[in-house]
């Protein structure tokens, strides 16, 4: 009986260090937090946030449980044009002086196609937060050749509307396009 007692536990901490949840925090120096907008419906606008950091939290080795965790400065955007970026910054868009970061937090991941899902998440920008549901593309992870350790790869990318975050909201659709396209290319490296 007592055999069968140890053999038990024994696979219960097995099967508990299998499933534990691992966290991956995103390395900057590969990674890139991107979006492009519609200037006069005529020209893309690419732009970037320079200052950004990402959790993810995962127990399944395919990351179909994985909880994402996003936060950038909105201090940092940058579009290459120091005019543009100080204008982006104002109260009429980022309003950083009263809305220092924006946030990404998701609620939920659905499995479309192998290593394809739905990443649900709530996006705080503006001061507003809203529901928004973008494409992950889990590119798979590897044992870093330079340390040994896991790296994994993702990409996301989606459209939000300027107007449900009351951004911008003094330029019109002739102006600048409702649709903003994000997205993030990351490395990420396994913390635990």
């Amino acid at each position: 009986m007592k055999k069968i007692i140890t053999t038990l536990l024994i696979g219960v901490a097995l099967s508990t260090a299998t499933f534990a949840q691992s966290t991956w925090k995103v390395d900057k120096a590969h990674s890139r937090l991107t979006f492009t907008i519609t200037h006069l419906a005529v020209s893309d606008v690419d732009g970037s946030f320079k200052d950004f950091d990402v959790t993810i939290a995962a127990a399944k080795p395919d990351f179909s449980d994985a909880k994402f965790e996003l936060t950038a400065k909105t201090t940092s955007v940058n579009t290459e044009n120091d005019q543009r970026d100080t204008h982006l910054k104002s109260g009429e868009f980022f309003d950083v002086a009263n809305h220092p970061t924006l946030t990404f937090t998701s609620t939920g991941i659905t499995q479309t196609s192998p290593n394809h899902y739905k990443l649900a998440g709530k996006m705080t920008l503006n001061g507003v937060t809203k529901p928004v549901t973008l494409d992950l593309w889990y590119r798979g992870t590897i044992t870093n050749p330079m340390n040994k350790a896991e790296d994994a790869g993702f990409q996301v990318s989606g459209v939000i509307k300027r107007s449900d975050f009351g951004f911008g909201s003094k330029y019109g659709a002739p102006m600048l396009s409702d649709e903003v396209a994000i997205k993030a290319n990351g490395e990420f490296a396994k913390a635990n």
